[in-house]
């Protein structure tokens, strides 16, 4: 019997893969760890995405659910990460062709090939995977022909460290530090209102952060919001502004503009975090800003939106590499590096670039990226579309690879202070004919 394909990650990409995979008649099995389907996707639910429905969901996906009583969404509406889940992902997973093959609460533990350990290599591109992953507290396995790991990286968040590890003291306050994109303003305002609050990061996930606690601030004014980035200049945080195609992107960093301004938030840039200790009930946060000494006392909360790193844990035995800065795919190194550029956009690429030591097994998606925080959801679609191609033996399709993107209205060398605007920015809709300048 043939065996099928496993998926490890039930979010938007590894379903994905899963209706790519249906579509040309390929058997699978996905794994989500959590207990629903896209879980971490659901613990930022209540934040707005700044991609419109058209660029969130998979065209073998929504082939899928048109052939069933679905309800489509207005492509260019912007859902929230649970209006993802709702209207599209959850509905995805229950058609009757998908949900039998997903696994949820079903933590993958190791992925090897059978019988043989990482150094051998006699017969190891005919030997199958085994994926052992934890379900209910039992330890089970299957075999497959490959594997395709979209599992992400939002499950390991940075410290607050400056130097990448954590800082002195941080996992001692951990019951006062948020990783993540908390509720601030729904759920859990209880925790924030009226509190000296620190955010800690300096990308969409932090600004999204920022803006919620404002308007709490707005109901609460004893609140206080400290940000402290990074970064050289705040203004670098801001992004393409009215120049991003993503209007909803661009609107974010216009809007965090204007709170800056307005002096509703206390900026610490560039700042290095290196101690956190607890003093009189509050938090004390010591480091370095603009190459001084900084003590920041009397903190109540400290909200961490530092990105993420990928796990390569369970992958031990695998034959894989990865970027030795960035952790992601090695092929993609050097379109994503922030430290050369700013640009959301990463030339066309698919199964080829994606192709690892380990015959047919393949990182996709944001882990793809590494701790690089430009990836969209496009971009994992179309790295879906070309891996399973190759798989069914589809060649052409395969390298027939075609990414369009929306411009960021920035990307140049130097950081995004001293980015041109679109009309002099070379980071247009990437077509399979024009490379980004991102190269």
């Amino acid at each position: 019997m043939k065996l099928p394909v496993a998926i490890i990650g039930g979010g938007p990409v590894g379903f994905a893969a899963a209706a790519q995979l249906l579509e040309r008649g390929e058997s699978f099995d996905l794994f989500e760890a959590g207990s629903e389907v896209g879980a971490s996707v659901l613990e930022w639910g209540h934040v707005r995405m700044f991609s419109p429905w058209e660029y969130t969901m998979d065209e073998s996906a929504v082939r899928l659910l048109s052939a069933h009583d679905w309800e489509a969404p207005h492509g260019g509406d912007i859902p929230t990460g649970r209006e993802l889940i709702e209207k599209y992902l959850q509905p995805l997973a229950d058609l009757p062709e998908i949900a039998p093959f997903v696994h949820l609460n079903s933590q993958v533990i190791a992925v090897g090939k059978k019988d043989l350990d990482k150094m051998k290599s006699r017969g190891r591109e005919q030997a199958p995977f085994v994926v052992r992953y934890k379900q209910d507290g039992q330890i089970r396995q299957i075999e497959a022909r490959a594997v395709i790991d979209a599992s992400g990286t939002w499950k390991q968040p940075n410290p607050l460290g400056a130097g990448g590890a954590f800082a002195v003291g941080e996992a001692e306050a951990a019951d006062r530090i948020t990783y993540g994109i908390p509720d601030v303003y729904g759920k859990q305002r209880h925790r924030y209102a009226g509190k000296r609050v620190l955010v800690v990061g300096s990308g969409h996930s932090a600004i999204n952060t920022l803006l919620d606690l404002n308007r709490l601030k707005e109901e609460v004014p004893t609140t206080e919001i400290m940000w402290l980035l990074r970064k050289k200049d705040v203004r670098e945080a801001y992004g393409g502004g009215e120049a991003d195609q993503l209007q909803a992107r661009g609107a974010l960093g216009t809007a965090i503009q204007s709170l800056v301004e307005s002096g509703r938030v206390s900026v610490y840039t560039p700042a290095y975090i290196q101690e956190v200790s607890t003093k009189n009930n509050g938090l004390v946060v010591t480091g370095v800003w603009n190459g001084a000494p900084m003590r920041l006392d009397g903190i109540d909360e400290i909200i961490t939106n530092t990105g993420s790193r990928p796990d390569a844990q369970f992958l031990r035995e695998v034959r894989f590499q990865l970027d030795a800065a960035i952790e992601c795919v090695p092929a993609l190194a050097e379109l994503i590096d922030p430290n050369i550029h700013s640009c959301g956009t990463v030339r066309p690429h698919g199964e080829r670039e994606l192709r690892q030591p380990e015959k047919d097994f393949y990182i996709v998606g944001m882990k793809s990226y590494g701790r690089a925080p430009t990836f969209l959801l496009a971009t994992g679609y179309e790295q879906v579309r070309s891996v399973v191609a190759a798989l069914a033996g589809d060649w052409e399709a395969a390298e027939r690879v075609e990414l369009r993107l929306p411009e960021t209205g920035v990307c140049n060398v130097g950081g995004p202070l001293y980015a041109k605007k679109a009309e002099t920015s070379c980071c247009g809709p990437i077509t399979k004919k024009t490379a980004s300048c991102c190269e």
